[in-house]
């Protein structure tokens, strides 16, 4: 066999030179948490390579009784074919520094519900969010499920431990529309920055999705933006990715002013190619333009970028769209999820509806009235 060997994008997969099939390399804890390495060749398929690698990892771990560590290692492998990268990302940082320095040298099936509420406490400790708690406290009882449904373990310890955090926060700060133009205002010196944010108030698309924005997804006589990928950062690499949802993949109208203030921008770039980016900088450049902003509108509120996306979600309350037709605009799977975030918006419907009903209750027995004199 060949020692040439070229690296693939996934990591541990290599391809043979000569050969010109695939090989892959991966370490692994056998059961007693002892570490080992195996190396395959003579895939034809990198997909053919991680299959297998999935396939060694569940046999190795075919029962309730071996580490968690070990068993981490096979969960993540598969969730890595099934998820998007950046969500399985986001599961590898909570899990490897939340979850395994805990419970890693643990047997699963000898993981208790006390053991559980040992751990929350010390997460309790920390300081973190609550909506942050609820996040961490979720992955280990989805990893538990998941050992439920394909290792044999009879229950979940975190179902009978109970949960911590929230699932949102108590309030939820937004922008007002005079509070957002003095920030907007603050922000002329940057024309991308400007644009962007702009682009954010007015469209409420998710901050991912305007990164992800190619100049041929804007249509300035039509007045809309496509929205079909998203940009994220995995590892110091920007990615582009499938969109979140379904639901996420729409076509959304933008106020004319908007287009007016997009147009101007292209305006001022050489040879713009539909196929770039709309704006070419990533999320931590906009965080730090977002804080700059708002120090210098003295805004005095808890917000952050995804604010943004929530008072613009606010402002077609005002504006009395309804429900079905905001979860559309923004991407949404299931209405569910909307009045989830944003039942804060309309606190008052219900009291609205009465007041109404009993208004033309009162217009009719008046005009009634008015018809017998």
């Amino acid at each position: 066999m060949s020692d040439l060997y070229e690296k693939t994008n996934t990591p541990g997969v290599y391809k043979d030179i000569v050969t010109k099939k695939y090989w892959i390399k991966f370490d692994y804890q056998d059961f007693t948490g002892e570490k080992r390495t195996v190396k395959k060749r003579g895939f034809k398929k990198i997909k053919d390579a991680i299959d297998f690698k999935i396939d060694f990892l569940q046999n190795q771990a075919s029962s309730s009784s071996i580490r968690f560590s070990a068993f981490y290692d096979a969960y993540i492998t598969d969730m890595s074919k099934r998820l998007r990268k950046n969500t399985v990302e986001n599961k590898r940082y909570i899990i490897e520094l939340k979850i395994l320095p805990y419970f890693g040298k643990k047997k699963i099936n000898e993981i208790t519900p006390r053991d559980v509420r040992m751990w929350q406490g010390s997460l309790l400790k920390s300081g973190y969010k609550e909506t942050y708690l609820k996040t961490i406290n979720n992955q280990l009882s989805a990893m538990f499920n998941y050992a439920c449904r394909f290792y044999g373990l009879n229950q979940n310890p975190c179902k009978l431990a109970g949960s911590i955090g929230k699932s949102k926060a108590d309030e939820m700060e937004i922008f007002t529309r005079e509070e957002f133009t003095e920030f907007l205002n603050c922000l002329y010196d940057k024309p991308e920055s400007h644009l962007a944010f702009e682009i954010l108030f007015y469209t409420g698309m998710r901050v991912s999705e305007l990164l992800a924005l190619n100049i041929g997804d804007i249509n300035l006589e039509e007045h809309t933006i496509r929205i079909n990928k998203s940009l994220h950062r995995v590892k110091s690499e920007d990615i582009i990715t499938e969109p979140k949802t379904k639901k996420s993949k729409r076509i959304i109208s933008i106020p004319g002013f908007l287009a007016e203030d997009i147009g101007d921008y292209l305006n001022r770039l050489y040879d713009p190619d539909p196929l770039e980016r709309l704006l070419t900088y990533n999320k931590h450049y906009l965080d730090n333009e977002f804080r700059r902003g708002m120090k210098m509108s003295g805004i005095q509120k808890n917000l952050h970028i995804h604010s943004i996306r929530h008072s613009h979600t606010a402002l077609l309350f005002e504006l009395g769209y309804n429900i079905l037709e905001i979860r559309d605009r923004l991407g949404h799977e299931k209405v569910e999820t909307t009045l989830n975030i944003y039942t804060h918006l309309y606190p008052n419907k219900q009291e609205k509806i009465a007041d109404g009903l009993n208004t033309l209750e009162r217009e009719g027995i008046e005009n009634a009235r008015v018809k017998k004199e």
